[in-house]
């Protein structure tokens, strides 16, 4: 008895002396499963997201984040928007995979619906931007390839150019095409023909523009490459050399297409139409989707056989696609991106006179990068600290990409607790500030309104 009384004394000492050293918190093992089995490709932060409702993702402790990033312009409809949610559930109980071997009941519709917003004629459905990127090489090459070309070697016309600071995918044919070195270099040698010209110059372009290029390629906004928008001017200088030497202008609007501008595509702000258009991230609303739209001069010349794609544009996804599309017509989501996208530009604009390390606000409807002196890491860290979702890009520049759901309220909360975040980091990137000439190339260049 006196030595249960006594043993209960002692733990009872125990537990009231504070413990020297604090136990550490036990890794989530869903993210240790992560660390020891994926590839590792990306570094991801020490917590788990689990579900997402409108324009707030939450975590597996119960955090909660302003998502002001979409899943990298993906979750244009923010997460679980009821309609997309009732498509699924269908469709999935319909069927989610025949064969491109057979029609289906949502591709043809989908189609008809793409070439509407777009202008284009002809579609074909991929799983990627990467994959649509691929295939519109593909068609470019196609198009340059004459009769009297020998099957088996390079046509005349196979040259390809692409634009300084361009970012277009990570598989070979669109690594090939992306200028940025860290993505090019650990896999040359690439692929043959491609010469890259410096983004919004024109004089460089009609350099290197004769009749063996079959193509141009250029994103209308340069969205990895820091949110830079293509001019008038080289846009439709870059039109006027393609039709002169038979060639292709290529729009990559994977990133700023299909209503991020404010407009279906970006293009749509100049003159004249591509021959190519690229698109994917919010097709079908979260779920793998692609698509290269065409005109009817490049569709002619391909044929069955030439190309395809197993799971491209299956009845899930392409019904979940065309529900996305009629979402953004019936809830009149464009006229909301050019509205919040305004607010937010001209909140920025009120940041910027604050703090002097941003340097310049750049983009269009809500995808909008806001360029600083400093590098960006330690205000995406502190961003998340404070429950907001943004990422920076090429080093400096800090990408905003809601989605076309935000509100008014949404834009202010994000103003409020986006000042918070400058100015808890500022002091530390003050210090650290490099000289004005040390990076980026576009600083000249004023932000697209």
């Amino acid at each position: 008895m006196m030595r249960s009384a006594s043993k209960a004394k002692t733990t009872l000492r125990a537990a009231r002396t504070p413990a020297t050293h604090a136990r550490a918190p036990k890794l989530d093992p869903r993210i240790s499963a992560a660390e020891k089995f994926l590839l590792p490709t990306y570094k991801r932060g020490p917590f788990v997201l689990t579900h997402g409702r409108g324009c707030y993702v939450y975590d597996s402790t119960g955090k909660k984040y302003l998502d002001f990033l979409g899943g990298i312009a993906v979750n244009a409809l923010g997460h679980a928007h009821p309609r997309i949610v009732k498509v699924i559930r269908r469709e999935a109980a319909r069927a989610i995979h025949f064969s491109n071997l057979y029609h289906n009941a949502f591709q043809g519709p989908l189609a008809q619906k793409l070439s509407q917003w777009s202008g284009m004629d002809r579609v074909f459905f991929s799983n990627s931007g990467s994959e649509a990127i691929e295939g519109a090489l593909k068609l470019a090459r196609l198009y340059g390839r004459n009769p009297a070309d020998f099957p088996s070697s390079a046509a005349l016309k196979h040259r390809i150019l692409a634009m300084d600071n361009s970012f277009h995918g990570r598989t070979f044919g669109a690594v090939s095409v992306t200028s940025t070195e860290k993505y090019r270099l650990p896999f040359a040698p690439l692929l043959p023909g491609i010469e890259f010209v410096r983004f919004n110059d024109v004089d460089d372009l009609e350099s290197k523009f004769d009749n063996s290029v079959c193509a141009v390629l250029i994103e209308p906004i340069q969205g990895e490459g820091g949110i830079h928008p293509v001019t008038e001017e080289f846009w439709n200088r870059a039109r006027d050399l393609a039709t002169q030497h038979d060639s292709l202008l290529i729009a990559d609007e994977i990133q700023c297409g299909l209503g991020r501008t404010g407009r279906n595509f970006g293009y749509q702000k100049f003159r004249s139409k591509p021959d190519i258009v690229v698109i994917a991230k919010p097709l079908a609303a979260g779920l793998p989707l692609g698509a290269i739209l065409a005109s009817n001069a490049v569709a002619e010349h391909i044929s069955p056989g030439l190309h395809g794609s197993t799971f491209g544009g299956g009845p899930l996804v392409c019904a979940t696609a065309l529900e996305f599309l009629n979402i953004v017509e019936n809830s009149k989501l464009l006229e909301n991106v050019r509205a919040r996208g305004a607010e937010l530009r001209e909140g920025l604009s009120a940041l910027a006179d604050k703090f002097d390390f941003i340097r310049e606000i750049r983009g269009e409807g809500l995808i909008i990068g806001v360029e600083l002196s400093v590098e960006g890491a330690p205000f995406v860290a502190e961003a998340l600290n404070q429950g907001l979702l943004i990422n920076c890009t090429h080093d400096f520049t800090l990408r905003l990409l809601p989605p076309f759901i935000v509100t008014r309220a949404q834009v202010r909360e994000f103003l409020k607790t986006f000042e918070l975040v400058l100015a808890s980091t500022s002091k530390a990137a003050s210090s650290s500030a490099p000289k004005k000439s040390e990076h980026s190339p576009h600083l000249a260049r004023s932000a697209a309104k």
